[in-house]
C-alpha cells in the first residue's frame, strides 16, 4: 500500500465539518461516546452536553450534537440534565447493590412467611427501607428532582412507583424493584461500555512516552505531548510509533492495521510516512515528527468517529421523536387506570393503583431509545477498525440503498502510477541500455516508468553527453558518439522517422490506451516502449462484489476513450463515460441518479470533488486522496482498497437489519407486558425485569456489529 502522503491528505479531514481541537497537555483518557436513553426537557434525547448545529451537505444529515472534543474527554453521559433519565452517577457500587438485594429478599420472606402482626410488618418495612436506601437512594433523589422539573425519565417513574407501592402496602415489591433496577442498570452500563471502548481502545495504541534526540545528540524519554514538530524520534523494534512522522533513518516493516485496516505489514524506508499508534515490527527506525500530539492521523480518526456518532441517523431521529410522545402517553394511561378504572369499571382502588404503578415501570422507553445509538456506534467502530471512516450515522444507514457506483479511473480504479507494459526493438542491440540511460536522466513520469520497467542495469550504463529535455516531446543526448532521441509520436513525425512498420507496432499498443514512447538514432526508430496505468490489485474483485450486491458499476473519467475502455474492460465495468471535465462528471452523476436511484461516487482527485458532492454518498481514497476530495466525501477509505466500498454497503445492510430487530424487540416486549399489566398478570418486579431485560437484549444485539462481517453478498436489501 502506498501510504506516502496519507498524513498530508488527512490533515484537513473534518476540519471544516467538526469543531477545532486545541493541542492537549496530557494524554487523553478516552473519547466522548454518548449512548443515552434519557428524555430531555424538550422530550428528545441529547447525545452531548454542548449541542451545536453542524453544516450538512444535504438536508438528510440533520442536526448533530457536537461536544467539545479537545483532549477526547471521557464522558459517558448516560443522564442528561440534573437527574432526568438514567443517572448512572446516582447508582451505588456492587457491594451496596448486593446488600440491598439481600435486604429486599429478607423483606419478601418476612412478608410471605412471617405472621400477620405489626412487629413483623414493621421489621419487613424496615428491611424494605434499608434495601431502598442501599440500592436506590441516589435514583430516588434523582427521580424527585426530575418530577420537580416536570421531566418523565425512568428515575422519575421509579420514584413514583416506589412511593406508590409503599403507600398501598406493597413495600416488599418496592424494595425488590429498586434493588433489581440498580442491578440491571449496572449490568447495562457495562454492556453499553463495550461500544464506547471499541473506539476508546484506539487511544491506547499511541504510547505516552517517546524517545527524542536532544540537542546534544542524547536520547531521552519524554511525554509524547511534549514532542514538537521537527523533533527526531526513535522507535525500537516491537514498539509503537508515538506520533506521525517520516522515516529519516533505518528500514523496517510496520503494522498499520490500526490506521488503515490493512492486515499486512508495510515496508518502510527513508522518506516514508509513519502513523501514530502503528507497530514497528522488525528493525529500529528514526523519524522526523510531522504532527504533534492531538493532531496525528490516529487523533483525527478518533475524532471523526466520535463526531460521526454524534450525528443522529434517520432511524435514530425517528425513534427519539416517537419516544418523546410515548412516555407521557403511557403516564397518562397509568393515571386513567388508577383513577378511571375504579370509577368506570368498578376495580378496587388498591388493585387499580398497583396496576398503574406497574405500567409506569414498564413505560420507560429505555430499550427503544438504546436500540439505535448502540447499533450505529458499533457499526461506525467496526468500519473504523477496517480503515473505513464514515462521517455520520446517516451515511452508515443510507449506504444500504446504493444502486450504482461511479468510479473515477486514474488513482481509483487504477494505481495512478504508469508502468512499462510492453516494448519492441527494431534492430539495435544497444537500445535497452541507451533507453535506460536517457530515461534515468529525466524526471518525467513516463521516463521514470520506462527506467523502472527496464530493470536494474547489468553493468555500467553508457555515458550521456549533452542531455537535453524538450517539453512536450521528449529527451535526447549523445551516447557512444551518436545522437539518440527518446520521445513521443509527434516528435518522431517532426523528425521524419515515422514509417508503416512503426505505425503498425504503435497502433497495437495505442488501441489498448497505452502511451507509446520511441527511441531513435541515425534517422530511424530503434525501439518503442508502451507505458500504461495499471489496475489496482483489488479492482476486479471490488467490481465483482458490487455486482453480487445488485449494484451497477460505472466509470467516469477525464481520460481519453481508448485508455478508459481498456481499464474498464479489465476491471469488469461495462458502462464508461470518458473525456469528462469536472462539471461533466457532476452532470453525469445527476443523470445516473435519475436512471438508477441512489448513486455513490468513488474518487481521489480535485476534479472529483464536484461529483463527490453531487453523489448521494461520496467515497474518497484516503491514502493518496487530495484534501478537497476527502473533505467533500462522506466516507474515507484509508488504504485505497476498493473492496471497502462493497464492504460499506454490506455493513450498512447489517446495521439496518439489527436496527429493525432491536426496534421490534423493544416494542414487542413493551406491548406484551403492558397487556399483562392491564390484565393484572404482571408484578412490579416482573416489569423491571421486562424493561431492563429488553434494554440488555438490544444492547447485546447492537454489539454484534463489532464482530467480523459475514461472507460477501450476505445481507438483505
Amino acid at each position: 500500500m502506498d501510504s506516502n502522503g496519507a498524513i498530508a491528505a488527512f490533515n484537513r479531514v473534518d476540519c471544516k465539518d467538526f469543531m477545532p481541537v486545541e493541542p492537549t497537555t496530557a494524554r487523553p483518557a478516552g473519547p466522548r461516546i454518548s449512548l443515552s436513553c434519557c428524555s430531555t426537557e424538550d422530550g428528545g434525547c441529547a447525545s452531548t452536553a454542548n449541542p451545536a448545529r453542524r453544516s450538512a451537505k444535504r438536508s438528510g444529515e440533520g442536526d448533530a450534537s457536537v461536544g467539545a472534543h479537545a483532549g477526547h474527554e471521557h464522558v459517558h453521559d448516560h443522564s442528561h440534565g440534573d437527574g432526568d433519565g438514567h443517572d448512572h452517577s446516582a447508582l451505588p457500587g456492587w457491594a451496596r447493590i448486593g446488600a440491598g438485594l439481600l435486604a429486599a429478599t429478607g423483606a419478601e420472606l418476612l412478608h410471605l412467611l412471617g405472621p400477620d402482626t405489626w412487629p413483623w410488618h414493621t421489621a419487613g418495612m424496615l428491611l424494605a427501607a434499608v434495601a431502598i436506601l442501599l440500592a436506590g437512594l441516589g435514583v430516588y433523589q434523582s427521580g424527585v428532582r426530575s418530577l420537580v422539573r416536570g421531566r418523565l425519565g425512568i428515575s422519575a417513574l421509579m420514584a413514583v412507583a416506589v412511593t406508590g407501592a409503599f403507600a398501598i402496602g406493597q413495600w416488599p415489591e418496592a424494595a425488590m424493584v429498586m434493588a433489581l433496577y440498580a442491578l440491571a442498570e449496572r449490568i447495562e452500563e457495562g454492556a453499553v461500555g463495550r461500544a464506547r471502548h471499541a473506539i476508546g481502545a484506539l487511544l491506547a495504541l499511541s504510547p505516552d512516552q517517546a524517545e527524542v534526540q536532544s540537542a546534544d545528540g542524547q536520547w531521552r524519554s519524554v511525554p509524547a505531548t511534549d514532542v514538537a514538530l521537527g523533533d527526531t524520534v526513535r522507535i525500537r523494534p516491537g514498539g509503537r510509533v508515538p506520533l506521525d512522522g517520516s522515516v529519516t533513518r533505518g528500514t523496517s516493516a510496520v503494522d498499520e492495521s490500526s490506521v488503515t485496516g490493512e492486515s499486512l505489514a508495510v515496508d518502510k524506508a527513508l522518506g516514508d510516512a509513519l502513523f501514530a499508534g502503528t507497530l514497528n515490527a522488525h528493525a529500529e527506525l528514526e523519524m522526523r515528527v510531522t504532527a504533534a500530539s492531538g493532531h496525528t492521523t490516529l487523533d483525527r480518526i478518533i475524532r471523526a468517529v466520535e463526531d460521526a456518532q454524534a450525528t443522529r441517523a434517520p432511524t435514530q431521529r425517528l425513534v427519539d421523536r416517537f419516544a418523546a410522545v410515548y412516555t407521557p402517553a403511557v403516564f397518562a394511561i397509568a393515571v386513567l387506570v388508577a383513577v378511571g378504572a375504579p370509577l368506570l369499571l368498578g376495580w378496587a382502588w388498591l388493585d387499580a393503583i398497583y396496576r398503574a404503578l406497574v405500567l409506569l415501570v414498564i413505560a420507560c422507553p429505555c430499550a427503544l431509545v438504546l436500540s439505535t445509538p448502540v447499533t450505529v456506534v458499533s457499526g461506525l467502530a467496526a468500519a473504523a477498525r477496517r480503515g473505513i471512516l464514515i462521517k455520520g450515522g446517516a451515511w452508515l444507514e443510507q449506504a444500504r440503498g446504493i444502486r450504482a457506483v461511479a468510479f473515477d479511473k486514474t488513482g481509483t480504479i487504477t494505481t495512478g502510477r504508469p508502468v512499462l507494459v510492453g516494448q519492441s526493438a527494431f534492430g539495435s542491440d544497444a537500445a535497452h541500455d541507451v533507453a535506460l540511460a536517457l530515461a534515468r536522466r529525466s524526471d518525467h513520469p513516463v521516463s521514470q516508468a520506462i527506467a523502472l520497467g527496464l530493470g536494474p542495469q547489468q553493468g555500467a550504463l553508457p555515458e550521456v553527453i549533452d542531455f537535453t529535455a524538450h517539453a512536450g516531446r521528449g529527451v535526447e543526448g549523445w551516447v557512444g558518439g551518436e545522437r539518440w532521441t527518446l520521445g513521443n509520436r509527434r516528435w518522431m513525425r517532426e523528425l521524419g522517422l515515422w514509417t508503416e512498420t512503426v505505425e503498425a507496432a504503435a497502433a497495437e499498443h495505442e488501441a489498448q490506451g497505452r502511451s507509446v514512447t520511441f527511441l531513435a538514432e541515425r534517422g530511424a526508430v530503434r525501439a518503442l516502449f508502451a507505458v500504461a496505468d495499471t489496475l489496482r490489485p483489488q479492482a476486479i474483485a471490488a467490481v465483482a462484489e458490487l455486482r453480487a450486491l445488485g449494484i451497477t458499476p460505472i466509470m467516469l473519467t477525464g481520460d481519453h476513450g481508448a485508455a478508459a475502455q481498456t481499464a474498464a474492460r479489465a476491471a469488469g465495468i461495462d458502462e464508461v463515460q470518458a473525456d469528462l471535465l469536472p462539471e461533466h462528471k457532476q452532470g453525469a452523476i445527476a443523470a445516473l441518479q435519475k436512471l438508477h436511484g441512489m448513486t455513490a461516487m468513488a474518487g481521489d482527485g480535485i476534479n472529483d470533488a464536484p461529483a463527490l458532492a453531487q453523489a448521494d454518498i461520496g467515497f474518497a481514497m484516503g491514502a493518496a486522496g487530495t484534501d478537497v476530495a476527502m473533505e467533500t466525501a462522506d466516507v474515507v477509505i484509508m488504504n485505497d482498497d476498493l473492496r471497502r466500498v462493497a464492504e460499506t454497503v454490506r455493513l450498512s445492510r447489517r446495521t439496518h437489519q439489527v436496527l429493525v430487530q432491536n426496534i421490534a424487540l423493544a416494542l414487542g416486549i413493551k406491548l406484551v407486558f403492558l397487556a399483562l399489566a392491564l390484565a393484572g398478570q404482571a408484578t412490579m418486579w416482573m416489569a423491571v425485569f421486562a424493561d431492563m431485560g429488553a434494554s440488555l437484549l438490544v444492547v447485546a444485539n447492537g454489539l454484534r456489529m463489532l464482530r467480523a462481517e459475514p461472507a460477501q453478498g450476505q445481507g438483505a436489501h
